[in-house]
């Protein structure tokens, strides 16, 4: 995975406010590595993507949107529109289709 990972990512229900109302974001990851040196990563995961939104695209009050390292309670989080608790939650490994 020497280039970049292309995603979307879709907020609604009210979480796009946090990210200055923008709904649909399509995003470049660089590689995991790359983003996390001190972390001995290859690929990259929720948890990680978590961060990745944190730091460049959340815009106001991050407590609304993490506790810890996973989503607030009530936020649904869908991967390929499947409930992410049916992929392990913040474990699993974003896979290029």
């Amino acid at each position: 995975m020497a280039n970049g990972l292309n995603i979307h990512i879709h907020f609604g229900g009210g979480a796009e406010l946090l990210f200055d109302k923008i709904k649909k974001h399509i995003v470049e990851l660089p590689p995991a590595r790359k983003y996390f040196p001190d972390a001995d990563i290859e690929k990259w995961r929720i948890k990680e993507l978590l961060i990745w939104i944190k730091d460049n695209l959340l815009k106001e009050r991050p407590e609304l949107f993490l506790q810890g390292e996973s989503v607030r309670p009530g936020i649904l989080v869908l991967i390929n529109d499947a409930d992410w608790e049916l992929k392990m939650y913040i474990s699993y490994f974003i896979l290029i289709h």
